[in-house]
């Protein structure tokens, strides 16, 4: 049987990360190549609350252990392609769950 939440179940999926990891994955897809500064500002922009700068390195930290993202150095982070593809699967399972006012889906 088929399970709205296959997502969960594959080795590089984005569906049990926090808001702030998958925010900081979109704006990578976005911009390419980011440094943590950059970064941080996109995100208190977005955000109500100010954004410490230790939560978005141990955020991305965490990403890059789990293969989202790659850093040439300390500040620069950029995309893998599992993330990509784990963004796309994210899009197309959102896209699936939208359904029109007569019930049927887009």
């Amino acid at each position: 049987m088929s399970s709205p939440h296959t997502e969960c179940h594959t080795s590089h999926s984005v569906a049990d990360l926090s808001a702030i990891h998958r925010d900081l994955l979109w704006i990578l897809a976005q911009t390419g190549s980011c440094e943590r500064r950059q970064l941080q500002r996109s995100l208190s922009n977005y955000y109500t609350d100010d954004i410490d700068h230790s939560r978005i390195r141990d955020t991305l930290e965490e990403l890059s252990k789990r293969d989202f993202v790659n850093t040439d150095d300390t500040t620069t982070y950029q995309l893998t392609e599992a993330a990509r593809r784990a963004l796309s699967t994210r899009q197309a399972w959102q896209a699936g769950t939208l359904t029109t006012s007569e019930g049927e889906h887009k």
